[in-house]
């Protein structure tokens, strides 16, 4: 931002290898995008641990394999310059991607208002639209700027294009059914208003049901049964009487 806001031509843009203070700051810009590419490892990462295998798929590996390296030639030997509009339109393309992901893990509460997940993917679609096109302009013009670099760019946004339209194919087409957020919040808020009232139906049908008495089986010596318990039965003989002489 600090140079296409400014001084930047958004037809030709040579690369500036001095050291001047506009240079050196889009060269530092470089540097921090470069560094950005190493923390999406940790998307990669949250899946694997969540074990989100299917998360994993070929549009995430290949652009998450790819992108450093490209970012680290372009800091290497094009450190400013017409290329790093691709830069600028991808940081924010990666700014309104994260913040989905942070609504979404925010829970049902707050996932009914994403309900704009495909124009999110149609968005990443027209990033790579505007940097196919910024980039082929060039030759078309006269521009002292890297061409080999340009032709390399231009291939990743016709490349990730072909990748994000196949994935919209696959899970935004007509014969996709795939619940949306909205669907699943609402869901999930059915689910908890009839979880009370299962409960209570629950209740009074065991309350309602007959009591089951349960007989305690006593094991008892052979005659013990008759006996009260703390009292003697009465001895049928009786004692010898004794004299006493005088």
């Amino acid at each position: 931002m600090s140079g296409w806001w400014g001084s930047y031509s958004f037809r030709c843009q040579p690369v500036d290898y001095s050291d001047s203070p506009m240079a050196l700051r889009m060269a530092r810009t470089c540097w921090w995008y470069y560094i950005s590419k190493f923390t999406e490892f940790f998307d990669t990462l949250f899946f694997i641990l969540r074990k989100k295998n299917s998360h994993v798929s070929t549009l995430h590996v290949i652009h998450h394999g790819c992108m450093p390296f490209s970012v680290w030639m372009g800091m290497k030997f094009a450190p400013g310059g017409h290329s790093t509009f691709f830069a600028l339109l991808n940081t924010f393309v990666h700014i309104v991607m994260y913040f989905y992901y942070m609504v979404s893990a925010m829970g049902p509460e707050f996932q009914r208002f994403l309900w704009w997940k495909r124009y999110l993917t149609s968005f990443q679609m027209l990033q790579f639209v505007a940097i196919f096109a910024h980039q082929f302009q060039l030759l078309f013009t006269e521009c002292d700027y890297p061409k080999s670099f340009m032709i390399w760019i231009a291939v990743h946004g016709l490349l990730f294009l072909f990748l994000f339209s196949d994935f919209y194919k696959v899970n935004y087409s007509k014969g996709a059914k795939r619940p949306n957020q909205g669907a699943r919040w609402k869901g999930a808020q059915r689910r908890r208003r009839a979880a009370p009232a299962a409960r209570s139906r629950a209740t009074t049908s065991r309350a309602s049901s007959p009591t089951r008495t349960r007989r305690a089986t006593r094991t008892e010596a052979p005659g013990a049964s008759c006996r009260r318990p703390g009292r003697r039965r009465p001895s049928s003989r009786r004692a010898p009487s004794h004299t006493v002489s005088a």
